[in-house]
């Protein structure tokens, strides 16, 4: 008893010696130095990397804004990880801990675990050529199988993808298989308007070429004259007429909308009736005491 108390006497005096607390105190003004350094860094690189990106136009090598911000956030991610990576390494070997054995077993489970893990190294080929072929960028709107929205950010694993309605769809990339960009090339607005039987087509048609010739003074996003292609189709009891106008990408939803108002005023104003949905009610009740009636005229002579 008396060995392990002066044991227990010596540890204590050892742990609370001003040796010990000023070592921890310098072990733990490292951690906190490192981590201040880590965070200067991250916000310091940041800026050159916007920055680079920013005065694009200034040098030989241009590229789209579409582009730029994808490759500003896959630059970003990258700094934030390298840089915390390398930091966690300096705080381990501060508190000594062997880092190098550690980083070499890590190295042979990783590789085992690579074996298992072809999904993850799947995702990240894929991401690599989204981005390397810029199939899509950040701000897109584009649809694949499952998903549709606008494209918040490309990552090498997974892409997050904004449905107009606020959900986010993070996807892996492994299994982006098809994917339809809306955001590229111009888009075409179709509008049907419908016309009745009784109505005039031709002074429909003048009408609505008449209007057309005056939409791309109004709307800055058609971008060619709009054209009116004829009978689209003949319902039960309309005459389809069908337009198009070629806008900037992802306006045609908005242009589209603006024509239907156009068009349904200025047929107002010319007297052409836009037919509506009719319904006929008939009522056997009606008809029965019509019968009736008939056949009491009918004996009364």
């Amino acid at each position: 008893m008396d060995v392990i108390k002066n044991e227990w006497n010596s540890f204590y005096d050892y742990i609370t010696g001003p040796e010990v607390w000023f070592l921890v105190g310098q072990k733990v003004a490292t951690i906190l130095l490192i981590l201040f350094l880590s965070f200067i860094i991250i916000r310091v690189g940041k800026k050159i990397i916007q920055n680079v990106f920013r005065n694009r136009k200034r040098g030989p090598f241009q590229i789209s804004e579409r582009r730029e911000n994808t490759l500003v956030k896959l630059l970003e991610n990258t700094l934030t990880y390298a840089v915390y990576f390398g930091a966690a390494i300096m705080v381990l070997q501060n508190i000594g801990i062997n880092v190098s054995a550690m980083l070499a077993g890590a190295g042979i489970a990783g590789l085992a675990i690579g074996f298992g893990a072809q999904n993850l190294v799947k995702d990240i080929i894929t991401g690599f050529f989204i981005i390397f072929e810029d199939q899509f960028s950040v701000g897109d709107y584009i649809q694949t199988a499952n998903s549709e929205g606008f494209v918040e950010e490309i990552g090498l694993r997974t892409t997050k993808i904004k449905h107009w309605t606020g959900k986010l769809h993070i996807i892996p990339n492994g299994s982006i298989e098809e994917v339809t960009n809306y955001s590229i090339h111009n888009s075409i607005a179709i509008v049907d308007v419908s016309i009745s039987y009784e109505g005039d087509i031709a002074k429909g048609e003048e009408t609505i070429e008449e209007l057309l010739t005056e939409l791309p003074e109004r709307y800055q996003e058609i971008v060619s004259m709009p054209e009116l292609l004829g009978v689209q189709n003949l319902g039960s009891s309309d005459v389809v007429l069908r337009v198009i106008a070629e806008t900037q990408p992802m306006m045609h939803w908005h242009i589209a909308r603006m024509i239907r108002k156009e068009l349904k005023n200025r047929m107002d104003e010319r007297g052409i009736e836009i037919p509506f949905p009719r319904l006929v009610m008939y009522s056997r009740t009606e008809e029965t005491e019509q019968l009736d009636s008939y056949k009491e005229g009918s004996a009364e002579r």
